[in-house]
């Protein structure tokens, strides 16, 4: 596997297999024409949760469309950490960041949710789900996490998953370092990067209400952890933490990527 070198990485939805020629929506079709320059013949990869990554020839393109034939499979799809960031929404160009970044560190859903402190009252999803599916053809990635509508803090609690356990990030009261809620986990033995659901919880830069932290300490699938002795903005806090659940339960001790020639 491996595949013929490739000027970009393409995520698309539909289903790739072998032999199959794609059509490209207008905005990808100008990405490579006008953008990229490229041009009949040259390679692209084209992947997806499902199908894993395929090297596709571009067939045709013209202006406002192009087409592309499948031609080998460059890696088959494989099991990822199932691990959602929910967090309070921050200002924009924090957040923007905040989910590129957590696109990278291998988050499976994003889910903004408004919390008593929240200063922001708009969330454009269509943009943090496109911001989102750029971080992850640049990533090596083969999933583009969910980008979920915020919902009111209580809400989330009520419907909430008991099987689905929450790193809760707390900023003040008692909480036992991450690094040491994160190794007890890791040596259960049923702790698992592919079965075990998480979630990594993290407030707006007010932090949470008093009632809010209250009721999620009472929950018991809920685990507070401190992120050491510095106070840390809310998406500094949620890529730490992420960062964390990665190398102790996750993915983060498989190897790097394989570097394209």
């Amino acid at each position: 596997m491996g595949g013929k070198p490739v000027a970009t990485r393409l995520y698309l939805p539909q289903s790739l297999g072998d032999g199959g020629t794609l059509g490209l929506d207008h905005q990808r079709a100008h990405y490579l024409r006008a953008v990229l320059r490229l041009k009949r013949g040259d390679h692209v990869a084209v992947f997806n949760a499902e199908d894993g990554e395929w090297d596709a020839e571009i067939e045709g393109l013209g202006k406002g469309w192009a087409s592309l034939a499948l031609t080998e499979r460059r890696r088959p799809p494989a099991p990822e950490p199932d691990v959602q960031l929910v967090f309070a929404p921050i200002k924009r160009a924090r957040l923007d960041f905040l989910v590129e970044k957590a696109t990278e560190l291998g988050a499976a859903k994003l889910q903004p949710v408004y919390t008593q402190h929240t200063d922001v009252s708009r969330v454009n999803t269509e943009r943090l789900a496109a911001n989102a599916r750029e971080a992850a053809e640049q990533c090596e990635r083969l999933s583009v996490p969910d980008v979920a509508e915020p919902v009111d803090f209580r809400a989330l609690l009520a419907t909430w998953p008991t099987e689905r356990r929450i790193l809760l990030c707390a900023e003040s009261g008692s909480a036992p370092p991450i690094a040491e809620v994160l190794a007890r986990h890791a040596a259960q033995p049923a702790a698992s990067a592919v079965t075990a659901p998480w979630a990594i919880m993290t407030g707006p830069e007010g932090g949470f209400h008093g009632s809010e932290l209250d009721a999620l300490r009472k929950l018991p699938f809920v685990a507070p952890v401190g992120l050491g002795p510095r106070v840390l903005r809310a998406d500094t806090a949620a890529l730490a933490a992420l960062a964390c659940w990665q190398a102790w339960l996750g993915d983060g001790r498989d190897d790097p990527p394989f570097r394209r020639s």
